[in-house]
């Protein structure tokens, strides 16, 4: 039931006004950690552990992620890698990115927090917890909402270089892209990088034969194997070694030649390769992903399937960028608007 706004003649609660009052960190200095309450732990990952938590001011839900800093951390600073994560989200602000509200410390030097937007599950929770395959609609507001928020990001000259359902937050009909522990600038001339990056059944093959240097092509990959999953609801490619997971790659996409991808061999494991006459010629993609289904998969438009087929290209050189402009997304039928897509239940209280 909507409220009357108070009269213009009588001043503000003094709990709205301490709301509304917007923090200049650099000044006031950070807030502590005790001005939130913890409700539960979300999740522990390489970097620190998430809680939910509530703005004991606000009374907003957010995310509260700890840093793990090492034992030297006083005497070496802040740890590289929870900064460099921290100055990349500041700098990338759009609706399917996490974004920072700010940092927050604790009673001790070695507490510090950053508090970041809350979301209800990942895409991989979601994926799981649908019943049936996602309507065509449901399915390409997520496609849709992945390749923006990559698209943005890659304007803004990053490279995340870990996409996967895992780190991709859902709630309430919108999704974002998190957790840029391996994220990167990139440039003009591309420079080599490790390619000890991304997670493996989301790893470009240029990877998987030893490139080192890359640049937006390798999200691009990533987020077609994503655009895969969502419609399938499994993952494109698994394997539990490099080797093994070429392997199925290329029984779904065929094997690299000279004419599909110019130059592979002269990746470092390219010369390791070898297979049988006539095996892994044909591209089963389309198998897997048929226009029309009964079964557990959504179907996919001719127009999707090229996008599709774009972001996995063998050849980088070949592989489209994440594009939330393509055709696809203007037909019939239209993405999910937010409030129509579909909520999943909480495993906590």
């Amino acid at each position: 039931m909507s409220q009357e706004p108070p009269s213009s003649s009588s001043p503000p609660p003094p709990e709205a006004s301490k709301r509304r009052k917007k923090r200049q960190a650099l000044i006031e200095g950070c807030r502590s950690v005790e001005e939130f309450e913890r409700l539960d732990r979300i999740d522990e990952g390489s970097y620190g552990v998430v809680y939910r938590a509530r703005d004991k001011v606000s009374r907003d839900i957010v995310a509260l992620k700890r840093v793990k800093l090492p034992r030297e951390a006083c005497l070496e600073g802040f740890p590289i890698t929870a900064l460099r994560e921290t100055n990349v989200l500041l700098a990338l602000q759009h609706e399917n990115i996490i974004r920072v509200h700010e940092m927050v410390v604790g009673r001790e030097h070695d507490r510090v927090f950053v508090v970041m937007d809350y979301f209800e599950h990942d895409l991989k929770t979601c994926i799981e917890k649908q019943e049936g395959p996602f309507s065509q609609a449901d399915a390409k507001s997520l496609v849709r909402q992945l390749v923006a928020g990559v698209s943005h990001m890659h304007s803004k000259w990053f490279i995340h270089r870990d996409i996967k359902t895992s780190n991709l937050l859902y709630s309430r009909g919108r999704l974002a892209l998190c957790d840029f522990g391996l994220a990167r600038r990139f440039g003009d001339p591309v420079l080599p990088y490790t390619r000890n990056v991304v997670t493996l059944w989301y790893r470009a093959p240029e990877l998987l034969l030893g490139a080192t240097t890359y640049s937006t092509e390798l999200d691009a990959w990533s987020c077609g194997c994503v655009f895969a999953e969502i419609f399938q609801k499994a993952p494109l490619f698994q394997a539990k070694t490099e080797i093994a997971q070429l392997s199925e790659i290329f029984k779904v996409l065929g094997i690299p030649t000279e004419e599909r991808w110019p130059g592979y061999q002269k990746l470092p494991f390219a010369k390791n390769l070898a297979w049988k006459k006539g095996q892994f010629r044909r591209n089963r993609l389309r198998d897997l992903l048929p226009a029309v289904t009964f079964a557990s998969t959504t179907p996919l438009s001719d127009s999707g399937f090229e996008m599709l087929g774009s972001l996995l290209a063998l050849d980088p050189a070949r592989r489209g960028a994440p594009d939330p402009a393509h055709p696809y997304f203007a037909e019939s039928p239209l993405p999910s608007p937010p409030h129509l897509m579909p909520r999943f239940p909480l495993d906590r209280i």
